[in-house]
């Protein structure tokens, strides 16, 4: 194998994002079951996330595991993520982007044009449209799942909340199928692989990674948040109030954070049930694992 592509398996399987925010309950809620469900036409759908008329009713949803291109870039956030999904995907035109997202959001109403099923369990996914968002997984006519039709066809990357599936698939082991099968269609420089630059896919993704750190630090100095080592706490042997100090933490947190100790780094507490990388961006500025 050269080392182009060496590096950009390398760098996949060290940045590909690890789906814990579904682990914020103790037990997710059971999936419901809506056979014959139709794809509604409407100016919000993309790759990820669109509407449907299932059970009688018309429901916004997002996919479970996977994030597919923007389809625009009119309002700052939207620009912001395409440029980090630029940078994800190696490719040196961010303009780009749109055009794979529009690939995807017609790749995935050619695979709904016949009723469909959708899995749902209504957790919400948020989203800045009015109509309430709900995570699902949905199962084409064909019996095929649909985020793992768009990650194999190089339409979507490994990226986002997971839960156990309507097959019963554990949601790890899920996560590891689609990250398997994107490697694959990245070797097959299928889809958005097809223009990735394996050449500066790592830059990229560092600059990425540096820009992000130093956007979190400028914020800590604007609030207050600078801490000093010494002010530190230490998740191997705070006590539970010592953690709920921590804006975020709450009495239940601080539990499982202590009953899953000890910590090798902080990322380490993405193990924890709850702690998904919104929490730990948060509180990443004021805890430590002291000398290991």
């Amino acid at each position: 194998m050269n080392s182009p592509v060496r590096l950009l398996i390398t760098s996949l399987l060290l940045t590909t994002v690890l789906i814990l925010a579904g682990t914020a309950f103790s037990r997710a809620a059971d999936l419901q079951k809506f056979p014959g469900a139709r794809l509604l036409n409407n100016p919000a759908n993309d790759g990820d996330s669109f509407f449907v008329e299932m059970g009688g009713r018309t429901q916004y949803v997002r996919l479970y595991f996977i994030d597919c291109p923007e389809t625009s870039a009119d309002t700052e956030s939207d620009a912001w993520r395409v440029k980090e999904q630029a940078r994800y995907f190696g490719l040196a035109d961010v303009a780009r982007i749109t055009y794979f997202g529009n690939k995807a959001k017609n790749f995935v109403a050619s695979k709904l044009a016949r009723p469909f099923t959708v899995y749902t369990a209504f957790a919400n996914a948020g989203g800045r449209s009015a109509k309430k968002r709900v995570y699902a997984f949905i199962i084409t006519s064909e019996g095929d799942d649909l985020a793992g039709l768009l990650v194999k066809e190089g339409l979507a990357r490994t990226r986002g909340i997971g839960r156990k599936t309507p097959d019963g698939i554990p949601r790890d082991e899920m996560i590891k199928r689609l990250r398997d099968m994107e490697v694959s269609a990245m070797l097959k420089r299928i889809g958005i692989w097809s223009e990735s630059n394996p050449e500066r896919i790592a830059e990229l993704r560092a600059k990425q990674r540096s820009e992000e750190k130093e956007l979190q630090e400028i914020q800590k100095r604007i609030e207050g948040k600078t801490v000093s080592p010494e002010e530190l706490i230490n998740v191997n042997t705070a006590t539970a109030e010592e953690l709920q100090s921590i804006k975020g933490i709450g009495p239940v947190l601080a539990r499982r954070i202590i009953a899953g100790r000890p910590y090798k780094t902080v990322d380490d507490l993405l193990k924890v049930k709850g702690v998904g990388h919104k929490t730990l961006r948060d509180i990443r500025p004021y805890v430590t694992v002291g000398k290991q």
